[in-house]
C-alpha cells in the first residue's frame, strides 16, 4: 500500500536486509542490527553490500557530527535514554526515526508531546466500555507507546519532549531508572521492560523555558546537540536528496537544478549565520533558517513551476515560495531578505551568470 510518507523501514527496506545478511558484528539484546551496522545505516558504507547476489547501496542519511552518532548509538545500548536536542529543522526526528528503524524495526512507536499531552497518553488507558463489563483486566487496558516499546523490548520515541507539562514528563524517571511501570489497577500490575527497551526523546532549543525538564529526569538522559548545518556544499547535498525523495512520493519526475540549489543554500547559511561567505556582517530574521526550511522551498518552487508553468524549477518560482519561509515569524523579516539581496545578491550579481539572474527576481520581494 502506497503512503505519502513511509516510514524508515520502509523507505530504506532493502539496504536494512542486506545489512542484517551482512552483520556480522555483536548486537545487544533484541536489537536487529550491531551498533556498527546501525552507524553504517545512517552514515553509509563505502561499498555497496551483497544481498541475494544483488548490490545494495547502502546511503548517507545523516549530514553532520558522525562521531556523535556513534555516542548516540551505545546511549541506547546501554541504560540511560539519549536526548536530541537542537534548532528547529535540524533533523532531529528524522534521526530518532533512522534510529529506531535500525535497532528496532520500527520507527512508528512514537509519542508526540504537545500542552494537551497527558499521562495516560504516555502509559497506558482503558477501554471503558470493558472496564465497567469486566472490570480492569489486560483485556481492557489500552496500551500507550511506552507501554509497547517496554512490552516488546523495543525504541520508543518521544517528540517535543518539553511541550508536555512536568508532571507529565516525570512520569518518565522511575520508568528510566528502574525499567518497570507499575499498573495498580491490577492485582499483578508491574510491567518489566524487555531487553531493548529504550526512549528516543527530542527537544527544540528554541522552545527552553516553556516546561524545562527537571534535574533528576535530565540525568536519565545522555544530550546529544544537533547542530544546524554550516556548509554550502553539504546544506546543497541534503537539500538535493531530500528534494528528489519527496517529489518522488509526490508522484513529480523531474531533474533537479544543482546551481538553483548551491545559490538556494547558500542564501539560507547566510541569513542564518548572518555572515556572507565575503566575511560580512548581515541581519538575520527571526524565523529559523534551517535546511529542513530549504528543503520545503525547493519542493515547493517545483512543484509550482511543474504545475503551472509546465516546466522545471525556476528562479523567479524559487523566491516567490522564499517569502513565506523567510516571513513566518514576522512579516517585517521580508525587509531583511530584501537587503539581503540588495547587497549581498547585487554584489555578486556583477559577475553575471545565475547570480544576475537571481537578483532580477528581487522584484519579488515587497
Amino acid at each position: 500500500m502506497e503512503t505519502m510518507k513511509p516510514p524508515m523501514e520502509v523507505l530504506y527496506e532493502k539496504e536494512l536486509e542486506a545489512l542484517r545478511a551482512n552483520d556480522t558484528g555483536a548486537k545487544p539484546p533484541n536489537w536487529l542490527l550491531s551498533p556498527k551496522a546501525v552507524r553504517d545505516f545512517i552514515l553509509g558504507t563505502p561499498k555497496p553490500l551483497k544481498l541475494n547476489g544483488e548490490s545494495v547501496t547502502i546511503s548517507k542519511k545523516f549530514y553532520g557530527d558522525d562521531v556523535m552518532i556513534e555516542r548516540s548509538v551505545v546511549a541506547l545500548a546501554g541504560n540511560r535514554g539519549l536526548m536530541l536536542v537542537g534548532e528547529p529543522g535540524t533533523a532531529k526526528t528524522m534521526l530518532s526515526e533512522l534510529l529506531s528503524a535500525a535497532i528496532s524495526g520500527t520507527s512508528t512507536n512514537t509519542i508526540q508531546g504537545t500542552a494537551g499531552t497527558t499521562e495516560d497518553m504516555i502509559k497506558y488507558s482503558w477501554n471503558y466500555a470493558m472496564l465497567l463489563d469486566k472490570g480492569p483486566t489486560y483485556e481492557a487496558l489500552v496500551p500507550s507507546p511506552l507501554y509497547t516499546g517496554m512490552k516488546k523490548g523495543i525504541i520508543t520515541r518521544f517528540e517535543e519532549i518539553t511541550r508536555c507539562p512536568f508532571e507529565v514528563q516525570d512520569v518518565l524517571i522511575s520508568i528510566l531508572s528502574d525499567k518497570v511501570m507499575n499498573i495498580p489497577e491490577l492485582a499483578d500490575g508491574i510491567l518489566f521492560a524487555k531487553p531493548g527497551f529504550n526512549i528516543i526523546a527530542t527537544a527544540n532549543i528554541r522552545d527552553k523555558g516553556v516546561n524545562e525538564m527537571s534535574s533528576a529526569l535530565k540525568r536519565r538522559f545522555n544530550f546529544e546537540t544537533i547542530f544546524p548545518i554550516n556548509h554550502v556544499k553539504m546544506e546543497a547535498q541534503i537539500i538535493e536528496a531530500q528534494s528528489r525523495n519527496i517529489l518522488q512520493q509526490s508522484g513529480i519526475d523531474i531533474e533537479l537544478n544543482q546551481e538553483i540549489i548551491e545559490i538556494l543554500a547558500t542564501t539560507f547559511l547566510e541569513l542564518r549565520t548572518g555572515q556572507t561567505r565575503e566575511g560580512y556582517k548581515i541581519d538575520t530574521p527571526q524565523t529559523v533558517m534551517s535546511t529542513a526550511e530549504a528543503v520545503s522551498v525547493y519542493v515547493q518552487s517545483a512543484m509550482t513551476a511543474h504545475f503551472y508553468d509546465d516546466k522545471a524549477i525556476s528562479l523567479e518560482r524559487l523566491v516567490q515560495n522564499m517569502l513565506g519561509a523567510v516571513a513566518k515569524e514576522n512579516h517585517k523579516d521580508i525587509n531583511v531578505l530584501k537587503t539581503y539581496f540588495s547587497k549581498v545578491v547585487k554584489e555578486r550579481a556583477k559577475d553575471a551568470g545565475l547570480w544576475e539572474a537571481y537578483y532580477n527576481e528581487k522584484k519579488w520581494i515587497r
